[in-house]
């Protein structure tokens, strides 16, 4: 197994693209911390995920908050006595134009898209200087923070903080061997903030699919495993090729 004994926090793992993150990790042998706002979804997989062998628990928090995700670290720790791996993928999206939305949906949308990363990178990197034998952490970003969009101003600006703030941490915290990288994913599972998959979607791209939750959570076990031990400070696009394709 690829992640034996290491201990995983997931954040957004209730369902969608945290849950099969979360399930991929289990199956490689790591100790799963499934962080979500909704008790009840997160519960269920951390229970499937012991069904099946595996060890996990779920915490509820508000990764946007200082004082929970410090809250959530120290659970972790008291749990399972260290933290190797964290997956920062929890977002939600606006779907506004920049004309309609309001202060208060900008606010928010920033602070779960991208304040969130920055929280859980601060903390769970402090746990692991403190560890001394480095660690791995995941952003989960989008095409969106690389291009302008129609709609989604908000996200598509935290995304696109996302990859720069990948880039900004993975330097600062190579020297406590703690590598950093981004994984970003095009129209994949269901759309962000929404628990049904539309079969109307709009899909253009090179593999000629929608993506699929288990698409991304491959290149994130690849990005917290050894295989990738030479990858520091890259946004990896998992996205069928759109970001290769002109538009117009």
């Amino acid at each position: 197994m690829k992640l034996e004994n290491q201990v995983a926090i997931v954040t957004g793992a209730g369902r969608n693209i945290g849950e099969q993150i979360a399930r991929l990790l289990s199956s490689e042998g790591a100790r799963i911390a499934i962080v979500d706002l909704d008790k009840e979804l997160g519960a269920a997989v951390a229970d499937d995920i012991v069904k099946a062998g595996g060890d996990a628990v779920a915490l509820v928090a508000d990764v946007s908050d200082a004082d929970d995700v410090k809250k959530l670290v120290s659970n972790v720790v008291d749990r399972f006595g260290r933290v190797d791996i964290l997956v920062n993928n929890v977002a939600i999206s606006d779907n506004r134009d920049i004309l309609e939305i309001t202060e208060e949906e900008w606010d928010r949308t920033i602070a779960v898209t991208l304040r969130s990363p920055f929280l859980m990178t601060k903390y769970v990197a402090l746990q692991m200087v403190a560890q001394g034998d480095g660690g791995k952490i995941v952003n989960i970003g989008s095409t969106s923070g690389h291009r302008g969009r129609a709609r989604a101003v908000a996200y598509a600006s935290a995304k696109g903080g996302v990859a720069n703030f990948t880039r900004s941490a993975a330097f600062q915290l190579a020297k406590y061997g703690i590598r950093v990288n981004t994984v970003s994913p095009n129209k994949t599972g269901s759309p962000v903030g929404r628990a049904e998959i539309d079969p109307n979607r709009p899909i253009t791209n090179l593999a000629n699919r929608p993506g699929e939750p288990i698409d991304t959570a491959n290149a994130v076990l690849f990005l917290v495993s050894n295989d990738s031990s030479f990858v520091w400070g890259q946004d990896l696009f998992v996205d069928g090729g759109v970001t290769a394709m002109e538009v117009g």
